[in-house]
């Protein structure tokens, strides 16, 4: 039977991971578009910093992000007066976004790359405004990519663990995540409750990539 505690901890991930995505959604939209469509040299360099959470080590990006972040940090003024310190729920939210980002840019960009130019140049000839355009044309053929940003974030934000303890501090209640509680289940040799919420994750994380391929799929036939 799944204890109280684990059930506090199952509820914040799912509104951490729903908030984060949001937020990605929103943030890397843009980011997204303005990547796939630059001509810009600094392309490259911004795509880099944008990706780099893919390969730089979770606990090394959650120590920096703690010193930026820290009250004595360079932003630790604006983080503090925004209520977005290390150790609490929206400092973690901060981290979550910066940690996901390229799971939700990269297919979007990817998205938007696939269109082409044809599509906007019609839009363009019927005096559709570059708003109206986005909106009315590039959002509908890229909803596949939308679809895959939407389910890459919040499946990864879930599955955060060196991020959300170098950020979170592993607080019960206030930001100890389903992977902080299977790890104190298992520091304390509670095995069958590290399985029961292991087991969780595992069948959330299957359903995740059969989705993933399905949602393949089925762009691929239409």
């Amino acid at each position: 039977m799944i204890e109280a505690a684990d059930l506090t901890a199952v509820r914040l991930t799912i509104e951490l991971a729903g908030l984060v995505t949001i937020l990605l959604l929103l943030i890397g939209t843009p980011i997204a578009w303005w990547l796939a469509r630059t001509p810009s040299r600094w392309k490259g360099p911004i795509g880099a910093v944008v990706s780099l959470p893919l390969v730089l080590p979770p606990a090394v990006l959650g120590f920096y992000l703690l010193v930026l972040m820290g009250p004595n940090g360079p932003l630790g003024a604006l983080t503090q007066s925004l209520g977005l310190l290390p150790f609490t729920f929206p400092g973690l939210v901060v981290a979550s976004v910066i940690y996901s980002m390229p799971f939700v840019v990269q297919p979007l960009q990817n998205a938007f790359e696939a269109i082409g130019e044809r599509p906007l140049e019609a839009a363009a000839t019927l005096r559709a405004s570059p708003l109206d355009t986005f909106f009315t044309v590039v959002i509908p053929l890229a909803k596949p990519g939308f679809l895959t940003a939407a389910i890459l974030g919040f499946a990864h934000t879930v599955g955060e663990f060196g991020v959300v303890l170098m950020i979170g501090g592993n607080i019960p209640g206030k930001t100890q995540v389903v992977s902080m509680a299977i790890y104190n289940h298992v520091e304390a040799m509670e095995y069958g409750n590290a399985h029961l919420l292991s087991g969780i994750l595992l069948v959330f994380s299957f359903v995740v990539l059969l989705s993933l391929y399905t949602l393949n799929r089925s762009g691929k036939q239409s």
